[in-house]
């Protein structure tokens, strides 16, 4: 065995806590895409539209 177990350990944990936060970081970051896009979607929409009637209808 060529590492010490504290280095083999501390491998362990880097990549327990890497398995972790992973997901996490690309759920959230997909999610602020997801809202990025969707407001800019929107606002496009509200500035082609405009003085259109259908911008007079209720949500």
């Amino acid at each position: 065995m060529s590492g010490t177990s504290l280095t083999i350990m501390a491998g362990a944990v880097l990549i327990t806590v890497t398995l972790l936060v992973f997901p996490v970081v690309v759920i959230m970051s997909g999610a602020l895409a997801s809202a990025i896009l969707g407001e800019s979607l929107y606002r496009n929409g509200r500035a082609s539209n405009e003085g259109s009637e259908l911008l007079d209808l209720d949500d």
